[in-house]
């Protein structure tokens, strides 16, 4: 079980979520990437699906005591292991691909429930999308 965590919307440092506040000691930046997804914007929040042909940009974490992070971002995320089909994102080791070339394996929530009219992010980048230094 990989102990890196992969950010790509409001968990992503500059948003200062009240839910990230919780487990802030136990993350250490590692750096910027990508992983294999499209990005959707359901307003207060994207939406990551995997995908083999674009790239959604985010941020790197190492967890500290990865299991009890886990366990607070999978409620923040809706992600319930017990009942993975009911569950809001589902919680999956990806491969990551730092800006370095790198290439790592690390969690990341990718949403579970219909995307409806959500405009896709052609950037991949949430930051970029909502123009946030």
């Amino acid at each position: 079980m990989t102990d890196l965590v992969f950010f790509y919307g409001t968990l992503m440092s500059v948003f200062r979520r009240s839910g990230r506040s919780r487990i802030e000691s136990k993350l250490s930046p590692q750096g910027r990437g990508w992983i294999g997804a499209t990005l959707f914007d359901l307003g207060i929040y994207p939406a990551a699906i995997p995908a083999a042909d674009s790239r959604v940009r985010g941020e790197v974490h190492r967890m500290q005591d990865a299991e009890s992070v886990l366990a607070v971002l999978d409620e923040v995320e809706g992600f319930r292991p017990t009942e993975p089909d009911a569950s809001l994102y589902m919680r999956v080791e990806t491969p990551v691909t730092f800006d370095d070339g790198r290439v790592a394996t690390a969690w990341a929530y990718f949403y579970n429930a219909p995307l409806g009219r959500a405009p896709r992010i052609e950037s991949g980048d949430y930051l970029e999308h909502l123009k946030v230094k």
